[in-house]
């Protein structure tokens, strides 16, 4: 076992950690009080391959391995979780279908635009109002052919991008007698009739992330928009989000690691009963379960990217990595404010931010129950 990144792996690192530096973590606070989307630091992300990382260098894209993509995330979520969060569902939710699943025709057609981002992002809809995790029996959002054209009815929620996007990844049922082969993808450009995108959602934390309810009315896209083949719509999603999963296992590292770093600057410098508080065995005690719980997720995370790139399964192990990046992530940032006490609580300090963007990480992608599902099936089968 070799844990030494690589040479072209520690000069990747330090670029996007340099890039987030400069162009995402100062307008941080602002873009998230304000829950507005950072449009000119993903202008400037095109160029630079972060939003080509699950698109082969064949369609402009970076081209990137599983392993470069999670560290790319976690230095976007030090400096912004909602940047972080945008960039990780363009790449691994919206772009990573067609890259996987596309025909030749349809990878020349959309991914190079969306390696570079200049006519927005992309996204996948799965969610509805009236489900979340039950995508089998869940999804109503039908899709109907009409001789050259799919014509879709339907409503999606909670959708990521959506108000950046160029084209959203539609998660429809093309078969009405249902079935786990009842649900196709359907690639829908955002500009097309019939297709209501409604205000972003007023959130608790990912503010600078628009998140988007979504309405289809009569929506009318040309056959040849199908993804990969007709019912195959429900495991392409499933592999999709395992995949996705470690994405969202990196952003939270990346956010537990700046909440403790930020704990550990504020312990050095505060003094309580005429000492620094990191003299405290009760803060010492803190700052090092943070810092082992945060390198168990990360080897975890790198693991799972790992098996996903030698073309290993993966399922159990993207899953067990995000439970626990997540679930990690939450408790770092809490005991972050902790640490800091009543400033902690305060918006003058970055650390409140995190807690409300780290909460998200545990619901999305999959709920950690749905994690926890997800690797008891893969040990009891």
């Amino acid at each position: 076992m070799n844990f030494q990144l690589t040479e072209e792996q520690q000069m990747w690192r330090k670029t996007v950690h340099d890039f987030s530096e400069q162009e995402v973590k100062p307008r941080a606070a602002e873009l998230d009080a304000s829950a507005e989307f950072n449009a000119e630091a993903f202008q400037r992300m095109g160029p630079l391959g972060l939003l080509g990382m699950d698109i082969p260098e064949e369609y402009g894209g970076a081209g990137v391995d599983s392993l470069c993509s999670a560290i790319a995330l976690e230095e976007l979520g030090m400096a912004c979780g909602g940047t972080a969060l945008s960039v990780v569902a363009h790449n691994g939710l919206g772009c990573a279908p067609i890259s996987l699943f596309g025909s030749e025709k349809q990878k020349r057609n959309w991914l190079p635009k969306l390696a570079l981002g200049t006519d927005g992002l992309a996204a996948l809809a799965l969610t509805e109002p009236g489900t979340g995790s039950d995508l089998v029996g869940g999804v109503k959002t039908r899709a109907e052919l009409e001789g050259d054209e799919w014509v879709i009815n339907g409503s999606k929620a909670w959708i990521t991008n959506a108000g950046v996007a160029s084209l959203i990844v539609t998660l429809c049922r093309t078969d009405p007698s249902g079935g786990s082969r009842s649900l196709s993808q359907i690639v829908v450009p955002t500009k097309t009739q019939g297709l209501h995108i409604h205000p972003a959602e007023k959130k608790m934390g990912m503010r600078a992330s628009p998140t988007n309810a979504l309405t289809y009315e009569n929506v009318r896209v040309p056959k040849d928009y199908l993804l990969g083949k007709m019912g195959r719509g429900l495991h392409q999603t499933l592999e999709i989000l395992d995949g996705g999963r470690i994405g969202i296992g990196s952003i939270s590292i990346g956010l537990a690691q700046a909440a403790i770093n930020g704990a550990i600057g504020y312990a050095k410098e505060r003094e309580t009963f005429g000492v620094p508080l990191a003299q405290h065995q009760a803060i010492q005690w803190m700052i090092a379960d943070a810092i082992t719980q945060i390198e168990a997720a990360r080897l975890l995370i790198y693991r799972a990217a790992w098996l996903k790139d030698c073309g290993n399964s993966f399922s159990k192990e993207s899953a067990m990595a995000k439970l626990l990046a997540t679930e990690m992530a939450e408790q770092v940032c809490r005991n972050a404010i902790q640490i800091h006490g009543a400033y902690g609580y305060s918006s003058e300090y970055p650390i409140e931010r995190m807690y409300r963007d780290a909460r998200l990480m545990t619901i999305g992608e999959g709920t950690s129950e749905i994690q926890r599902m997800v690797i008891a099936k893969r040990v009891l089968s």
